[in-house]
């Protein structure tokens, strides 16, 4: 029932636009799928259109992380699946958006970063996914702090990579902060703890054994 964005409906919209706020207001973002985010934009442009700014601007970041969030979705299938053109093409677009429309240092951001280093990462394409994560690191560091789990992540991340490229000098002693933060913070049952702790152990072996080679 909720008009389009025309002005001969003005007087409907503004009718109708409490109603649509209300719906809106019920139930997680997620739910509804595209009649909801029809919707969602619809109020958008009514309250964009009566100069009512700030609000729209709520309501239209609402529908771009939504959106955002079922491109990254679909690039992550392509990621699984080994289709790494296609991956690639919508992280890239969904980084682009999220970095101009949310900020640089937004979560779904970062977020959006790591996975197109991921991408490159399991096509061996290290150092082009070496820049991408120091840039989450440092950018989640500073913004989340160094103990928050995104960021001991992103630590991880950058560590398998520098160990990818044989650079065992730097990835096992940030491997060895990442398993110390998350001892502490995640305790030494948590599965991320256990993973990064045989990580290290193992890769202190492979450097010995390249050392004495």
């Amino acid at each position: 029932m909720f008009p389009e964005n025309d002005h001969t409906s003005r007087s409907k919209w503004r009718r109708l636009l409490p109603h649509g706020r209300y719906v809106l207001s019920h139930g997680p973002a997620e739910q509804g799928g595209g009649d909801r985010l029809e919707l969602a934009w619809k109020c958008a442009m009514a309250l964009y259109n009566d100069g009512r700014w700030a609000e729209a601007e709520q309501l239209e970041v609402q529908v771009m992380e939504t959106t955002l969030t079922s491109i990254a979705n679909l690039a992550s299938t392509y990621r699984n699946q080994g289709r790494w053109t296609e991956a690639e093409q919508l992280e890239v677009q969904v980084m682009e958006t999220s970095s101009r429309v949310l900020g640089g240092e937004h979560p779904s951001t970062l977020t959006s970063i790591a996975n197109l280093a991921s991408t490159y990462r399991n096509q061996g394409r290290w150092r082009e996914a070496e820049l991408l994560e120091v840039q989450v690191m440092e950018t989640s560091s500073r913004v989340l702090g160094d103990e928050h789990p995104d960021t001991l992540i992103s630590m991880n991340n950058l560590a398998f990579t520098l160990k990818g490229q044989g650079i065992y000098d730097k990835a096992i002693p940030l491997l060895e902060k990442c398993c110390q933060l998350r001892l502490r913070v995640l305790g030494q049952e948590h599965p991320h703890t256990i993973s990064s702790l045989e990580a290290l152990q193992a890769w202190r072996v492979e450097n010995l054994s390249l050392k004495l080679a």
